[in-house]
């Protein structure tokens, strides 16, 4: 049997973690926005299908942790195999075509990068 008191805080403990309004979280996992709203003010309580969207939009999340709190948020197994798997591929940088005489003595004022999480650095010359 779920306790759903302590259910909600679990669940709400994800959405803030990631950020999320009720709402965001409830297009992330693809439920309507009042099926969030009842299932945090303890009108409803989540059905399998929900928990298993959660587990699915949010791989860091684990099972048994939201389910009756045990075990670790963010699931530690989870999250470092992904990373190190995307460092991997994310480490090489594409050539850049050599900069010849046809630039007009242009030189390089700025670049920005952008990383998949919204975040971006910013390099000034």
């Amino acid at each position: 049997m779920i306790n759903t008191e302590d259910f909600i805080k679990r669940l709400q403990k994800v959405i803030d973690y990631y950020g999320e309004s009720a709402s965001s979280f409830a297009e992330k996992i693809g439920v309507q926005r009042s099926s969030i709203s009842h299932i945090l003010s303890g009108r409803n309580k989540p059905s399998l299908d929900f928990i298993l969207k959660v587990l699915s939009a949010f791989p860091e999340v684990d099972l048994y942790w939201l389910f009756n709190g045990k075990g670790a948020f963010p699931s530690e197994e989870k999250t470092k195999a992904p990373i190190q798997e995307n460092l991997a591929a994310k480490a090489t940088i594409p050539e850049l075509p050599p900069i010849t005489k046809s630039d007009n003595n242009k030189t390089i004022d700025r670049i920005v990068v952008f990383y998949s999480d919204g975040s971006f650095k910013n390099y000034e010359n």
